[in-house]
């Protein structure tokens, strides 16, 4: 199948590196002329596992193009997939829909003959309908159908989500557009992934709900860690003894200092206002969306409560920037909320992030930078885990303590056991592990 990409932004870019090795012909189109000589230098613009050395490989190939002239590439193109940006919009957190109009409007302009017009990105109910109309609104002869086709894929994990996915939603109007899709994705069903072909609107609603959710569980067990450093119960076994019900499962029941990323914040803030207009307001979700906000101002005050009540003048080092790790993404991370408020109360900040640097230095000034978690421990009054890296899990404690100037650590992501870093001689603050408990693990 020859596919054209229209997006070459993180899930463009990995959707069509994807196809192109299951052997359709792709082309990678964006407007940035400077994103498309990087990857015709075969350079990947976001840091993901495995991404560049496969985009390499289809290139090599012959079967992965990258370009910045969207008619010539839709106009060969059995099946167009829009997957351009949907950030919020400012003022009433309602995603911004005009990159993909304006994609539209492109498409209409240069499609040929039949051609499935697929939405990737993320949108709001009802939006394929309206795609529809404008190409149409364009072009009133073309021949096309368009089609839902939600991503589900995990930042640092996106290649395997693809290529060994749960499932692939598949939204259609004709059997047509149904017939293209399952041709494109053909090389799943040797492992019987599961194909749901459901509406425009169905398909739609799945991603939001699936995200929602994901992020209600995320949500709920961080208020469960709240409850249990108030009652001397240890949240991690409460964790496994939730997820070991298969009804409920163990992904996402991980206490941290909340969600953040491309997606969640995003998604459920448009499925919050989606709900609203609609009248059936989503008050589960507009709470998640709420304590949240909340859990990363509060991830603050616990760091400021383990440096004795006040940071002012004090040294503070923080392992980890991104919203999570394997990704060099800084949206919406816990971080651009924490570390701003710290030294607003004084505090001088120091961190150390394997690829965040590059995108979180410009998004947080004043923040001072090292490329080392033992040099980001020297001197400090507290040292803080914010993001799980790797590099972050095995560290030797007893280093740790020597570097800092006060020996305090501070695990937003419970990477460490309390009494090996006890052991070490550090003061060790975790999530939903309170004091008294840690006491008796010892």
């Amino acid at each position: 199948m020859r596919i054209a990409m229209i997006g070459s932004g993180y899930v463009g870019l990995v959707s069509g590196v994807c196809f192109s090795d299951f052997g359709h012909n792709v082309v990678c189109v964006d407007i940035d002329e400077r994103k498309i000589e990087k990857l015709n230098r075969g350079e990947a613009p976001i840091f993901e596992p495995g991404l560049e050395k496969l985009m390499r490989t289809n290139a090599e190939a012959g079967r992965l193009t990258f370009s910045s002239d969207l008619a010539a590439s839709v106009a060969n193109a059995d099946a167009v997939f829009i997957a351009v940006g949907t950030p919020m919009r400012r003022g009433d957190g309602h995603a911004d829909l005009s990159y993909i109009f304006s994609a539209a409007e492109q498409v209409a302009e240069a499609i040929q003959d039949y051609t499935v017009v697929v939405t990737k990105s993320t949108v709001p109910v009802g939006t394929n309908r309206k795609v529809k109309d404008a190409i149409l609104a364009k072009n009133p002869d073309a021949k096309f159908d368009v089609a839902s086709n939600p991503e589900f894929l995990r930042e640092g994990a996106a290649i395997e989500d693809f290529m060994r996915p749960d499932r692939v939603v598949v939204g259609v109007e004709t059997t047509e557009a149904e017939d293209v899709l399952r041709e494109i994705y053909r090389p799943l069903f040797i492992r019987e992934t599961p194909m749901v072909v459901t509406t425009l609107e169905t398909a739609e609603m799945i991603k939001y709900a699936a995200n929602a959710f994901l992020a209600t569980k995320i949500t709920f067990i961080n208020e469960m860690a709240d409850l249990c450093e108030r009652v001397d119960a240890n949240v991690q076994d409460v964790a496994k003894g939730m997820g070991l019900d298969g009804r409920i499962g163990s992904k996402f029941l991980h206490a941290g200092p909340g969600y953040g990323g491309s997606c969640f914040p995003k998604d459920t803030l448009a499925l919050v206002r989606t709900a609203e207009q609609s009248g059936a307001p989503t008050r589960i979700v507009d709470t998640v969306v709420k304590v949240n906000d909340a859990r990363k101002r509060k991830m603050a005050e616990k760091i400021i409560a383990a440096c004795g009540g006040s940071v002012e003048g004090k040294r503070i080092g923080v392992l980890g920037v991104t919203f999570k790790p394997n990704t060099d993404d800084m949206r919406e991370a816990p971080s651009l909320v924490i570390l701003p408020l710290l030294m607003e109360q004084g505090a001088s900040v120091i961190a150390c992030d394997p690829e965040g640097r590059k995108e979180g230095e410009p998004m947080m000034p004043g923040v001072e930078w090292t490329e080392d978690p033992y040099e980001t421990a020297r001197n400090a009054d507290a040292l803080v885990i914010l993001t799980e890296w790797n590099q972050f899990r095995a560290m030797d404690l007893d280093r740790i303590r020597e570097m800092l100037k006060e020996p305090v650590l501070v695990d937003l992501r419970n990477v460490y056991r309390p009494e090996e870093a006890e052991r070490a001689g550090l003061s060790y603050v975790s999530v939903g592990r309170p004091a008294r408990l840690l006491e008796t693990e010892a």
